[in-house]
């Protein structure tokens, strides 16, 4: 297996939402790196932000990456967002969620990273799982035992997270994961994980076929619970080139690479910038 075997189908949508007047989410779906950036600060500062983390990664799109490319975008990007920060008194700051495909030990896999609270789902058949870890008062207080997780929902500081891309504290969490055929991630900003509970957005991932007919429904259903926030979302699905999916004898080869997973330290970039 390699890279060039891999075969995707990608689609990407961001939506303004209901309520927000500037759409503060940035996309990027510029194989092999897909992501979503969250930005904050209001209006002139948080879309710039987003974008300003999206023009960070676009020159590695339609190039092999490693591990030190993404470190070194991610060094930019809090470079760029700090320096926005700097000119508004509110400060800047975005979150950021996002896969690149990685040879690794010769074999295709993901890497999983992020800051802030949008959030990387691998979902599989009719299973979802959530990948990334928010880095959210809320996640910490989970954490901590002194918040029940069904109960983050109605959380009232929710929305406060505790790393952003510009910001003191910036470090990317990342993952390694293997690209499997058949697995379908999702990446999407808290506008669409902050409205739609996971069990809504498992059954959406389950019954729609195409990736920009799923996309198209994720929005779909957020702005029906409200809309309250921008909402981005990129659908990939692993067509073919990857591992061999879950066997029809139950030998589930899927289940032994979640278990593998394995955090990168090399890619838990320390990029110090101004804080917000």
């Amino acid at each position: 297996m390699t890279l060039s075997s891999v075969i995707l189908n990608v689609a990407s949508l961001t939506d303004v939402g209901l309520t927000r007047a500037v759409n503060e989410d940035s996309v990027l779906a510029a194989s092999p790196v897909f992501l979503v950036a969250d930005g904050m600060g209001g209006h002139d500062a948080g879309d710039r932000a987003s974008q300003a983390v999206v023009e960070a990664f676009q020159p590695l799109g339609g190039h092999e990456v490693s591990t030190a490319d993404i470190g070194a975008a991610l060094a930019r990007a809090n470079g760029a967002v700090s320096a926005i920060s700097a000119q508004h008194a509110r400060g800047a700051g975005s979150t950021v969620a996002a896969v690149a495909l990685i040879e690794h030990e010769g074999v295709p896999h993901w890497l999983v990273f992020n800051v802030g609270d949008s959030r990387v789902y691998r979902h599989h058949d009719t299973e979802l799982d959530q990948l990334t870890i928010d880095h959210s008062l809320g996640q910490e207080l989970v954490d901590a035992g002194e918040l029940r997780a069904e109960d983050m929902a109605t959380f009232a500081h929710r929305n406060v997270i505790t790393r952003a891309i510009g910001a003191e504290e910036n470090l990317a969490d990342s993952w390694l994961v293997p690209v499997i055929d058949g697995d379908r991630l999702l990446i999407c900003s808290d506008g669409l994980s902050g409205e739609v509970s996971d069990e809504s957005i498992r059954a959406t991932l389950t019954m729609c076929g195409r990736p920009e007919t799923a996309a198209a429904a994720l929005v779909r259903r957020a702005k029906q619970a409200g809309g309250r926030d921008n909402i981005s979302v990129i659908v990939i699905d692993v067509v073919a080139g990857g591992a061999a999916p879950p066997s029809a004898d139950g030998t589930d080869s899927r289940q032994s690479a979640v278990h593998t997973t394995t955090m990168l330290e090399s890619t838990t970039v320390p990029v110090r910038g101004r804080s917000s």
